[in-house]
């Protein structure tokens, strides 16, 4: 079979985007567990199948030798929907999907795991009471990539936004202690209020976001009733270097009154434990990292003939081995990292598309990012960076305020950033 991926350029990993009308809500599900026993293992999408780390420690969560992971991948497309289907090297479906991630939990330690058979072709499964019996015989969960609004969809009861009684049995399951994981739609669809749909940054800061799902993936879209409202502290985002999704975050954020975001890296997690409790806490596992923007004290202004402004906005960049306090905002660095001194003199690289656009095709991934550790590492205090679109071309202010530190592993690198201030002007 195809190994399930998220294409770099599409909004919705995988997906083809629809343009939806939002009905009003029924009844919607009410989300923080009941005791925060349990936890969530977030990748921000391209989990490698070799990645021993995030694996093992959904493992670990679930039971080490004895756990049993369930398999949700909803979010792809159906077998009927798969032209390849019949064919085990080429289908990418949720059924086939399923079997994929079942080998891997399997391969990596865990003593069973087993596709839970809901998708688009079986949506009376997720009401089963057959299925939630084998939910209830499970010791944690894994949510695969595709399109988040599959597992609304099939799960949520579509636009009456209410729990099945699958999902209504995963969340206990959660309270109760058990981990709940997901890759790019499964981690995204863990978010609360307002759960981005699409959109890519430069569109988004252009032309704002707007409620629903679009049939164009660069227009920046939300749903205000949200995934599954796992976790709440933040909004979420999935992909981000890889995609250069910065600015979408920032202006989604400040458009519906949020103050953070988790920004996910691809084969990288954000590992939450007791999420939605004041003993919330988190930590970074894997090779890239997680970025957490924080508008507190931004300030947004559309008054500009040339268009939306913002100030204020700090970012942080947080990689393996960090932990970080939602309900303080703070940071607590890994062990073996110190503050780094910054000691280059050298000229910041110049960065005329900040956001990677997809319209450069000799853009860079994680450009954002590198901007931002060059200059930690300089001993400038301010440097800029524009978007490769114009019209308005948008110009991002990175500065070293009081509030910002970074630390190292290696003496010269910024592995750990925290607080440094961004602004997005249009020119």
């Amino acid at each position: 079979m195809r190994v399930p991926t998220g294409a770099r350029r599409t909004a919705l990993a995988g997906s083809t985007a629809l343009l939806i009308t939002l009905a009003p809500v029924a009844q919607a599900h009410t989300a923080t567990p009941a005791d925060g026993r349990g936890s969530l293992v977030l990748i921000g999408g391209g989990l490698k199948a070799d990645n021993a780390q995030v694996y093992g420690e959904i493992i670990k969560r679930a039971g080490g030798a004895t756990a049993r992971i369930g398999i949700l991948t909803a979010a792809s497309v159906p077998a009927s929907q798969d032209p390849d289907a019949g064919d085990p090297e080429k289908c990418s479906n949720s059924a086939c999907n399923g079997t994929y991630y079942s080998g891997l939990f399997r391969q990596h330690g865990a003593a069973d795991a087993q596709w839970i058979p809901v998708d688009l072709d079986h949506i009376a499964n997720a009401d089963s009471d057959e299925v939630v019996r084998q939910v209830n015989s499970m010791t944690g969960f894994f949510f695969g990539g595709g399109d988040q609004y599959r597992y609304v969809t099939t799960l949520l009861h579509g636009s009456a936004h209410t729990d099945s009684k699958v999902l209504a049995a995963i969340r206990a399951k959660l309270a109760a202690g058990a981990v709940v994981s997901g890759s790019s739609a499964g981690a995204q669809i863990a978010a609360g209020a307002d759960m981005v749909t699409g959109g890519d940054s430069y569109k988004g800061l252009r032309d704002g976001s707007s409620p629903g799902y679009f049939e164009d993936p660069s227009r920046l879209g939300y749903l205000p009733e949200g995934g599954f409202g796992f976790l709440r502290s933040g909004l979420i985002d999935t992909h981000t270097g890889t995609s250069g999704r910065e600015g979408r975050a920032l202006r989604l954020t400040a458009d519906t009154g949020h103050d953070r975001v988790y920004a996910l890296e691809e084969n990288t997690a954000l590992i939450v434990d007791d999420p939605g409790t004041p003993r919330e806490r988190l930590r970074v596992l894997g090779p890239q990292g997680v970025a957490i923007l924080d508008l507190r004290q931004a300030h947004t202004s559309k008054n500009s003939p040339a268009g939306w402004a913002l100030t204020g906005a700090r970012y942080s960049y947080l990689t393996s081995g960090d932990r970080y306090d939602p309900n303080r905002w703070q940071t607590l660095p890994a062990g073996g990292k110190r503050p780094l001194l910054p000691l280059s003199a050298s000229p910041i690289p110049a960065n005329s598309d900040v956001f990677y656009s997809p319209a450069n095709p000799a853009g860079v991934p994680y450009s954002f990012l590198n901007t931002a550790r060059a200059l930690a590492a300089s001993t400038q205090r301010t440097t800029t960076a524009s978007t490769f679109e114009s019209g308005p071309r948008f110009t991002v202010t990175f500065s070293k305020q009081p509030g910002f530190t970074a630390w190292t592993s290696d003496g010269a690198t910024a592995h750990t950033v925290t607080g440094l201030r961004i602004a997005v002007a249009p020119e």
